[in-house]
């Protein structure tokens, strides 16, 4: 069965991590990257109003310099970020029709629903707004993009069945992860016949260098492919998927996607085989195990986020970085509302709820040595 976007290429630029020069982006490195993306033939854009300086060197780089009809452009609406009225969110869109120059919109998106979020375009009706811009011709396509449980994406397809596309952070390492919930989002908009956008296929750059026991994986199957390579092509191998974004950095990277991507036709068993290894060897890595109930948050007295800094944690295992790591733990626990793992004051409430019988109070302790001490 057809679906939309079927025809567009599996490889999509995504435009949130664009090269700096002097503290702001690149202009002249970012045309190099977008002319090397347009002449193999690849013609997804993806930026968004929260973005700094994104829509603004998509005007420069690519809107300005190439036919409108010779790309689809995609943007997003943060209404949860500084908005207290309905007219505050709707004004993301002429900001971003301003910004970009584009004229109009191919897919629209909801940014980043789930949690508290959601609530924000339910109080704006955001989802009648886009419909009503789609009818203007503003909007050619919408869809939400969505961070969270699969609970919650079944319920906002049940509610808005309006919506065209869906794009959701999907990789092999997430695949079965209990936080992330990479297999059962993807079932689940599946399960609803939309056709999906992946965003995050190499998980911020991590699977880019994996844990060495994964990266000799790869390596014995295809010693001349990149890592990054195999991320992204697991996700492109899934059904239904529109297109894969890769949030490329310099020339280096789109030379390198390009290169497997532009005459991919999908996986063979032998690769899929060799991805189905590096997941099992992620998984002996000894992490908390931690599935991110979130029982023990029910109980906290001091509101600890107890399972983002564990996922933050557990990053820092796998990947190395404590940069990476560090912004982790801010945004699932103090970007979440909740308190620092030093703020335990060690009443052992958590570990009596917890089903993975975890020795939390340790395990906080150790956490804070790992992500706070220099």
């Amino acid at each position: 069965m057809a679906y939309l976007g079927e025809k567009i290429k599996k490889l999509g630029f995504g435009m949130m991590r664009l090269p700096q020069k002097d503290g702001v982006i690149d202009i002249e490195q970012t045309k190099q990257m977008v002319d090397l993306f347009m002449d193999a033939g690849f013609t997804y854009f993806d930026t968004a109003w929260a973005y700094n300086g994104s829509e603004d060197a998509v005007r420069q780089t690519l809107v300005e310099r190439y036919p409108r009809e010779s790309f689809q452009l995609a943007t997003k609406n943060a209404a949860w970020i500084n908005c207290k009225t309905k007219k505050e969110a709707q004004s993301q869109l002429d900001v971003s029709l301003k910004q970009t120059g584009a004229g109009y919109f191919d897919f629209y998106l909801l940014h980043n629903l789930g949690e508290s979020r959601t609530a924000y375009f339910d109080q704006f009706d955001m989802w009648s707004w886009v419909q009503e811009k789609k009818k203007e011709g503003v909007l050619r396509h919408v869809g939400f993009s969505f961070h969270s449980s699969p609970d919650e994406l079944e319920a906002i397809l049940q509610a808005h069945p309006e919506m065209e596309f869906v794009q959701l952070q999907i990789n092999y390492a997430d695949w079965e992860s209990p936080s992330i919930y990479s297999r059962e989002c993807y079932e689940i908009a599946r399960k609803h016949n939309k056709p999906i956008i992946i965003m995050e296929p190499v998980k911020g750059g991590m699977l880019s260098t994996p844990p060495q026991s994964v990266l000799d994986i790869l390596k014995a199957a295809e010693p001349d492919m990149s890592a990054a390579s195999w991320a992204i092509r697991f996700a492109a191998d899934l059904d239904g998927v529109i297109t894969v974004l890769s949030g490329m950095s310099n020339c280096q990277h789109v030379l390198d996607n390009i290169s497997y991507m532009k005459d991919f036709h999908g996986l063979t068993e032998s690769e899929r085989e060799t991805l189905r290894q590096a997941q099992q060897a992620l998984n002996r890595i000894p992490l908390i195990p931690c599935t991110s109930c979130n029982y023990c948050a029910k109980v906290c007295p001091m509101d600890i986020g107890i399972s983002g800094t564990f996922t933050a944690v557990n990053y820092l295992t796998l990947y190395g970085g404590q940069e990476n790591a560090v912004h982790q733990e801010e945004w699932l626990v103090g970007g979440h509302g909740r308190k620092r793992a030093d703020a335990c004051i060690e009443c052992g409430k958590c570990e009596e709820v917890c089903p993975q019988h975890i020795a939390i109070r340790e395990e906080l302790k150790k956490s804070c040595n790992v992500l706070f001490e220099s």
